[in-house]
């Protein structure tokens, strides 16, 4: 710590990040000894974080993250698009299909980020906002295909027709990014996906993840 910055909200920030890599939350005492400070400070970190909505604590006394850090998610989706929109660009003109950068939001997958191509006579037709469930679609499957193998590369996905009748889709997921999950693909109208697109795919999602680290 030095001297321009704040123990007491850096112990807080550790508190949620503590919170947010757990599924089934932490007891004071296990959050004691991972902050390395006794439990009264533990008590106090919670009780602050709970008037904010940030924390809640279950009947069994273990701390979760609570809601009001979703309000804060919503306004972190205009600076994750305009990070990822230079590497959307670059996939969408090249590939000649339209590109999207795809969010986990609750049980669904949530378009943030669309580039339609400039110099094709049609394409599929993809707004920023448009949700499905994440077992159907590229961008959903290849989310879930990353939760399946966290340590592994998962390479990307191939869809056809779950989405929209005619169209085929590829996607990959973001990998490495902390508080982010989410793919990049694209989608277009063909019976199949060419062989090239699975793989810049993939390298758009590597630029994308590189952007927003």
């Amino acid at each position: 710590m030095t001297a321009e910055t704040s123990q007491t909200l850096d112990r807080g920030l550790r508190v949620l990040k503590l919170l947010a890599d757990t599924d089934h939350g932490l007891t004071v005492t296990e959050l004691s000894t991972k902050l390395g400070v006794n439990r009264t400070v533990v008590y106090r970190l919670l009780a602050t974080l709970e008037q904010h909505a940030l924390v809640r604590r279950d009947l069994g006394g273990r701390a979760r993250v609570g809601l009001g850090v979703l309000r804060l998610g919503r306004q972190v989706h205009p600076l994750v698009r305009e990070a990822a929109l230079p590497a959307l660009r670059s996939l969408a003109e090249d590939i000649g299909a339209t590109a999207h950068l795809t969010l986990v939001d609750g049980t669904e997958a949530l378009a943030v980020a669309v580039v339609e191509p400039t110099w094709t006579d049609y394409h599929v037709a993809y707004r920023a906002g448009f949700r499905h469930p994440l077992d159907r679609g590229a961008a959903g499957r290849a989310i879930l295909a990353a939760r399946q193998s966290p340590s592994a590369d998962p390479g990307y996905t191939l869809t056809h027709g779950e989405l929209e009748a005619g169209a085929s889709g590829a996607a990959a997921p973001l990998v490495g990014v902390t508080g982010v999950e989410g793919s990049v693909g694209v989608v277009m109208l063909a019976d199949a996906v060419p062989d090239r697109v699975g793989q810049r795919v993939m390298e758009a999602a590597r630029e994308v993840a590189e952007a927003l680290r």
